[in-house]
This record gives C-alpha cells, sequence and structure tokens, in this order.
C-alpha cells in the first residue's frame, strides 16, 4: 500500500513540476513570440517597395474589375498585421487609392465613374521565411474593416502607425 502511495504522491509532483515550468515559461515564449513579429515587421518594411511594385503587377494582370485598366495606386503608410485563424499564416494589410482607366473597347468608356479613385486594402503575405503578395485586393474596405468584416477568418496582431515609426 505504501507503494501506491509513493507513485500517486511522485505523480502528482512531477505533474504540479510540469506545470509550474510551464507557467514559467510563458513569458520566455510570449517574449520570442514578440521579437520575431518585430523582426518580420521589419522585413515587411525593407521589402515594401519591391511588394508594392509586385502587388501593382499582380492585381493589373487579374483583369478585376472587368473594363478597367490600372493606372495609379498609391499606398498608405499604417500597416495592420492579422494572422489568418485556418493556416496561422501572417498577412500585412495597407490601405491603398486605386485609378483606373477603360480599356478600350471593353464597354466602360461611357461610364463617368471610371475615373473615380476607389479606396481599398492590399493584401501581403508572410510565407514563414519572406514576405509576396498574390495581388488580392479587398474594394471599397480600409483594413480595419477587413479585419472587422473577415473576423471569423482573420486576428489582430498589430497596427503600426507611421507616425510611431518615425
Amino acid at each position: 500500500m505504501g507503494n501506491i502511495v509513493s507513485i500517486i504522491v511522485a505523480g502528482a509532483l512531477a505533474a504540479l513540476a510540469g506545470t509550474a515550468i510551464a507557467v514559467a515559461l510563458r513569458p520566455i515564449r510570449a517574449a520570442r513570440r514578440a521579437e520575431q513579429l518585430a523582426r518580420i515587421q521589419r522585413d515587411f518594411h525593407r521589402q515594401r517597395e519591391q511588394l508594392e511594385a509586385k502587388f501593382i503587377d499582380r492585381a493589373a494582370a487579374t483583369g478585376k474589375p472587368r473594363g478597367l485598366i490600372w493606372t495609379n495606386v498609391a499606398f498608405d503608410d499604417d500597416v495592420i498585421y492579422v494572422r489568418d485563424r485556418r493556416n496561422q499564416s501572417l498577412k500585412a494589410l495597407v490601405a491603398i487609392e486605386v485609378s483606373f482607366e477603360a480599356v478600350e473597347g471593353g464597354g466602360m468608356e461611357d461610364v463617368e465613374a471610371v475615373s473615380n479613385v476607389r479606396a481599398a486594402t492590399a493584401e501581403f503575405l508572410y510565407d514563414g521565411t519572406r514576405w509576396c503578395t498574390a495581388g488580392r485586393v479587398y474594394f471599397n474596405l480600409a483594413p480595419s474593416a477587413a479585419v472587422k468584416y473577415l473576423s471569423a477568418d482573420l486576428e489582430l496582431v498589430a497596427e503600426e502607425h507611421a507616425a510611431a515609426r518615425t
């Protein structure tokens, strides 16, 4: 009987020690995640000019909106970082303003609204080693509105305002 009690006590002590270690390591894991996020954010800013150029090329190549040619894209300085709830991938969302012109013979030449500047959000993806873009655009949504609209799929990780970076 004494043997069983000793085994139970030893098991309880091991479980208690394991729990204590896990609790003690939480701040260390949190600090590592924060350090990794900061590095990923720096990488985004180092690559941003190239990413923006790739974004424009890829978004314009989609043919959306139909009958329009992308003529100008103005990127905001602020960035919102989100995590995809399904695959845990990190994304950066940036507000953009897009100008278009009608494709000749595309049926949009007589539409007055073609010349209107459109607000949208550009999406950039972190694949685990580098930033990239597929040219995905959320038209008529600011980045914060896109996060709310897609809250079932995205969770906010960080917001970066240009004024705070300078």
